[in-house]
């Protein structure tokens, strides 16, 4: 078990903490992925990741860089089942009492996918956001355990599936039920794969859909506490 950071956009995390967002795909991207046309699944190795062999078109096995001029036969996602991960958002810091920013973990944390103000200019609101990628350990209030791992193509993503990646409902009604277009919020996708469809070019780039590449697809445990908050709970 190995605990990792993670990084999800507000829209995302407004899912996990919705109970809506339970999987998550990330691009497989190495020197040379592009050619492979399929991953053979041989193992699991000692930390819960599938161990899968590479074969190109022709079916013959491919190797991939493993650094210092080392190649490697075989793939595993970084990430592992029963790996925790700590979601990083984008976020904010606030010393108690006057409410500066600080960079203190004895502070009130403002988060932007849930605060009230999120939308107003810096000044507005009083405090700027600090992007994802610098939010520490101690400020995350959500850890994800993970369940299950897998590779496949992004298109083979099933409509149970799309919905577990959280996709925003568009309209509740059962006669015309939808999900949002995250392309053109005048649009509604009647199935929630057509909604990821769109979710994935907007993050990735128009197009990044119809590349269809190799993606590791985690599912997970959504719990709405602070990773070293759950040791202290359990003990």
């Amino acid at each position: 078990m190995t605990d990792r950071p993670i990084l999800f956009s507000a829209p995302m995390v407004r899912a996990l903490l919705d109970g809506r967002k339970t999987q998550t795909r990330r691009l497989i991207n190495f020197p040379g992925a592009e050619k492979v046309m399929d991953f053979v699944k041989v193992a699991t190795d000692d930390e819960g990741r599938p161990v899968y062999e590479m074969k190109d078109a022709a079916g013959q096995f491919l190797t991939r860089p493993a650094g210092k001029g080392l190649v490697d036969y075989h793939f595993s996602p970084r990430i592992g089942i029963g790996d925790r991960l700590w979601v990083r958002e984008t976020w904010q810091g606030l010393s108690v009492g006057d409410y500066l920013p600080t960079k203190s973990s004895q502070c009130e944390v403002r988060y932007a996918a849930t605060d009230p103000c999120a939308d107003l200019d810096a000044e507005a609101r009083g405090y700027p956001w600090r992007p994802s990628i610098f939010m520490p350990r101690w400020a995350s209030r959500l850890t994800l355990i993970v369940t299950d791992v897998r590779v496949e193509r992004l298109q083979d993503i099933s409509e149970k599936d799309a919905r577990a990646e959280g996709v925003d409902v568009a309209s509740a009604d059962p006669k015309w039920p939808g999900y949002r277009d995250y392309g053109n919020d005048a649009v509604m996708n009647p199935a929630a794969k057509g909604s990821y469809r769109t979710l994935w070019d907007s993050i990735n780039g128009a197009g990044a859909w119809a590349v269809n590449p190799w993606v590791a697809a985690y599912t997970f445990l959504v719990i709405k506490q602070n990773i070293d908050q759950i040791e202290k709970v359990a003990a």
